[in-house]
C-alpha cells in the first residue's frame, strides 16, 4: 500500500448532469511529482501518469490515473502498465471481459470535477470569457478571485508560454487549492503568479491587455482595474445574479474609464440522437452566472452622457434590419 502522504484522494458520486456527461465514481490522485501529464504535449499513446477516460457501452465514464503496479477498477481490474502504450481511442478489456473505450479527458471533462471548496467556472462559460475577453496568445492578464483554478487553468492555455498570467486571491485555502489543480491539471506554469493579496488594496502590474474579476463586488474594483488595464484593454466581470448584474453595469456605465458595456449569460442543452429519437436531453445547464464585458476608454476621452432609458428603442426597418439608434432611423 502507498503511503498517505503520496497522494491526496478525492472522489465524487452520484449526478452531475446529463450521464453521457457524467464521470461516476471517480479518483483524483494529487502527487507530489508533478501530477498527470494533462495540459501537456501528448502523442496519441497513453504514458505513466496520463489521466484516462475509460467509457462503458451505456457511455458511463470512469477517470483512473495511469500509476505504475496500479490495478485499475471498474467491473474487473486491469493493470495500469498494460493500458500504456496503448492508442488513444482504442478498447481495452478489463478481467470481466467487458471492453471500455479509453480516452485522455478534455478541460470540459475535467473541470466540473476538480477539487474545490469554491464554485469553479463551467466550461460553458469559459468558452464565452476567453473569446468576449479577446485572450490571446503573448496577452498579459490579470485574474481576480482565483478559486479553484478552472479559469486559470483556460488563461494559461489560451495566453501560450509566451504570455502572462497573474492571478489574486485572498483566501490562503482558495489558493492553495488553485495551485494543487494547476501543478496537476495543467503542469508547470513559469507564466502563472498567484499573489495572495486584497485586490481592493491594488494590483501590482499596470498597462496589462485584459482583466477577469470574479468577486462578489466587481464594481468595487473598477478604479483598480482601470489602472491596471492599457488603453483598448477588455474587462469582464463574472456575476451570478441579478443583483450584482445590475449594481456591476451601473457602476461601468458611471465611470469615465470604461465603455462599451456588454452583459449577456450563456445556457447549454445536449440532445438525444438514436434513431427516431431526436429530443433534447431532460436536464440542461442553464443559468449559472452573468457575463460582463467592457473596454478601458482612453484617459484622454471624454465621457459621454447617459442615453435616458426612454429613448432607447429597437426598431426594424422595412428590409427586417434591426436599428437600436432612434436617429439614424428617422
Amino acid at each position: 500500500m502507498r503511503p498517505a502522504a503520496d497522494f491526496l484522494e478525492w472522489s465524487e458520486r452520484g449526478r452531475c448532469g446529463p450521464s453521457s456527461r457524467c464521470l461516476r465514481g471517480f479518483v483524483w490522485f494529487l502527487r507530489r511529482d508533478g501530477g498527470t501529464n494533462i495540459g501537456k504535449s501528448l502523442d496519441s499513446h497513453f504514458k505513466l501518469g496520463d489521466a484516462v477516460l475509460f467509457i462503458d457501452r451505456k457511455g458511463r465514464r470512469y477517470l483512473k490515473i495511469l500509476r505504475p503496479g496500479v490495478k485499475l477498477l471498474i467491473r474487473g481490474e486491469l493493470m495500469a502498465d498494460d493500458v500504456v502504450g496503448v492508442e488513444e481511442g482504442s478498447r481495452v478489456k478489463f478481467s470481466s471481459g467487458e471492453n471500455y473505450l479509453a480516452l485522455r479527458p478534455t478541460y470540459a471533462d475535467l473541470i466540473p470535477h476538480l477539487p474545490r471548496a469554491a464554485q469553479v467556472i463551467y466550461p460553458k462559460d469559459t468558452g464565452p470569457l476567453l473569446i468576449w475577453g479577446d485572450v490571446f496568445p503573448g496577452a498579459t492578464v490579470i485574474e481576480g478571485g482565483t478559486g479553484a483554478g478552472a479559469l486559470t487553468i483556460a488563461l494559461l492555455r489560451a495566453v501560450g508560454p509566451n504570455g502572462r498570467v497573474i492571478s489574486y486571491e485572498i483566501r490562503e485555502d482558495f489558493a492553495m487549492a488553485a495551485r494543487k489543480n494547476v501543478a496537476t491539471f495543467f503542469g508547470d506554469a513559469p507564466n502563472w503568479t498567484l499573489r495572495l493579496h486584497d485586490l481592493y488594496q491594488g494590483f501590482e502590474e499596470t498597462g496589462v491587455d485584459r482583466v477577469f474579476l470574479d468577486l462578489p463586488e466587481p464594481g468595487r474594483a473598477l478604479p483598480i482595474a482601470a489602472k491596471a488595464l492599457r488603453a483598448g484593454g477588455v474587462l469582464v466581470c463574472y456575476v451570478p445574479t441579478t443583483v450584482q448584474l445590475k449594481d456591476t453595469c451601473e457602476a461601468l456605465q458611471q465611470s469615465p474609464s470604461f465603455g462599451e458595456i456588454e452583459s449577456f449569460e450563456t445556457m447549454l442543452r445536449f440532445w438525444q440522437v438514436k434513431g427516431m429519437s431526436v429530443r433534447p436531453m431532460h436536464r440542461m445547464i442553464a443559468h449559472s452566472a452573468f457575463i460582463i464585458v467592457s473596454r478601458r476608454l482612453s484617459d484622454t476621452v471624454t465621457p459621454l452622457p447617459p442615453t435616458p432609458i426612454e429613448d432607447e428603442r429597437v426598431i426594424i426597418d422595412e428590409d427586417g434590419i434591426v436599428n437600436d439608434d432612434p436617429d439614424d432611423a428617422a
